[in-house]
């Protein structure tokens, strides 16, 4: 089994005046791990931002092979240890997907070392995603590129580190062009981040998203952990050792 924390800040879900709490009324979260957990091979569970210690401790990311981010307006309240945290479970080996709008949450930026700066516009654009890299285990089952009737607009320069892949790239009936699905290797882990996703839309709701997050997860599940991977241990000489 894969098991996968989907974590989510659920904060414009629970706003009775944001689009948000009618499209998803039982968050995000709630959503994708609906669609995943109906999968023979994945075992998921949530976490929010208003849990013990955001719904994350160290045994918990021990016990996850996956981690789905969604956050937006709460990034500055996730605690700086839990961002760690994160980065660390990565580097041991976790998996990570973030999605939308955590290219600004404290995990995802502690991991790429960068601004992850973009430009965004609310507007209702057309997104035509192109599928850029169709060989890859996350694009498989998607097609040359697909479409999303309206999401928010965002737009390059986007300052995250080159990528491992440019997986997805989406062009915007306003003019922007982004790279939309990106992937990185960390340490022993991998990370995924998919553009697509803003909570006024229904976007994971969308089959085809939720394919990807789907290949992502099993793209993104541990090949090797490790404990410790940040430590810089002073060891014996192995060659030595076997001369004595």
């Amino acid at each position: 089994m894969i098991k996968v924390l989907v974590w989510n800040e659920f904060m414009h879900e629970k706003d009775k005046n944001c689009k948000a709490s009618e499209i998803y009324p039982d968050g995000i979260h709630g959503v994708i791990a609906e669609f995943l957990g109906k999968e023979d091979d994945i075992e998921v569970r949530t976490a929010t931002l208003d849990d013990e210690n955001c719904g994350i401790t160290k045994e918990i990311l021990d016990d996850t092979d996956v981690i789905i981010w969604w956050g937006h307006c709460g990034h500055s309240r996730v605690p700086d240890e839990i961002a760690a945290m994160v980065q660390e479970a990565v580097l041991n080996g976790m998996g990570a997907i973030f999605l939308h709008s955590a290219h600004k949450s404290k995990p995802f930026m502690r991991l790429m070392g960068t601004s992850c700066s973009l430009t965004w516009r609310e507007s209702d654009d057309m997104e035509r995603v192109w599928t850029a890299s169709p060989a890859h285990p996350i694009a498989q089952g998607i097609g040359r590129y697909f479409e999303l009737e309206a999401d928010e607009t965002y737009g390059e320069p986007f300052g995250i580190p080159s990528p491992d892949e440019t997986v997805f790239i989406g062009w915007y009936t306003g003019g922007e062009v982004f790279r939309s699905g990106c992937t990185w290797s960390r340490g022993n882990g991998k990370v995924f981040y998919l553009q697509p996703g803003h909570e006024t839309y229904p976007t994971y709701k969308n089959p085809v998203i939720q394919k990807i997050i789907l290949n992502a997860v099993r793209w993104a599940k541990p090949v090797f952990r490790s404990e410790n991977c940040m430590d810089c241990p002073n060891l014996p000489s192995v060659q030595r050792a076997e001369l004595l």
